[in-house]
């Protein structure tokens, strides 16, 4: 179905999305990640608000075909607070169809707003498809290489 034209809102997340953001997440992993989503998400709907966590849906007709959840942080080795999106997904009956694209934007412009200049992500290096749209996003290779360790 070709959402061109289509009234597509993006809101910020609501706990009443969580189920549906897990759902449409194990469509790509296979997995229900419900705690970890849990867990992730909270920061959003506690009584302090953490202004840096920052997660938004996309909605069509009221039914959640996407999502982006982001943070802010700093981390060691020196890098300055910096944008970080964690997750993004889409419905795949809705991709190419510039929701995803819609949902970067949006955690861009509220990064800027936070005074945060710089947004990073990882991606495995064999998704050529989530690569591709990053790229495509206007990002590009960062000054860090992700190493790791099988234990």
């Amino acid at each position: 179905m070709s959402l061109v034209g289509q009234d597509i809102r993006i809101d910020r997340i609501r706990r009443e999305d969580v189920q549906a953001i897990v759902e449409l997440d194990a469509v790509h992993t296979g997995k229900d990640k419900s705690e970890w989503w849990q867990k992730r998400l909270e920061p959003l709907f506690s009584a302090r608000g953490d202004e840096l966590t920052i997660g938004y849906v996309a909605r069509f007709e009221e039914q959640v075909i996407g999502y982006i959840l982001a943070e802010g942080r700093a981390w060691e080795f020196g890098s300055p607070l910096c944008g970080w999106i964690v997750a993004i997904g889409v419905h795949p009956q809705h991709s190419r169809q510039g929701v995803a694209l819609n949902l970067t934007r949006k955690v861009c412009r509220k990064f800027r707003d936070l005074g945060i200049d710089t947004v990073r992500t990882m991606v495995r290096k064999d998704d050529v498809q989530v690569l591709s749209f990053f790229r495509a996003s206007g990002f590009h290779a960062g000054p860090f290489i992700e190493l790791e360790l099988e234990l």
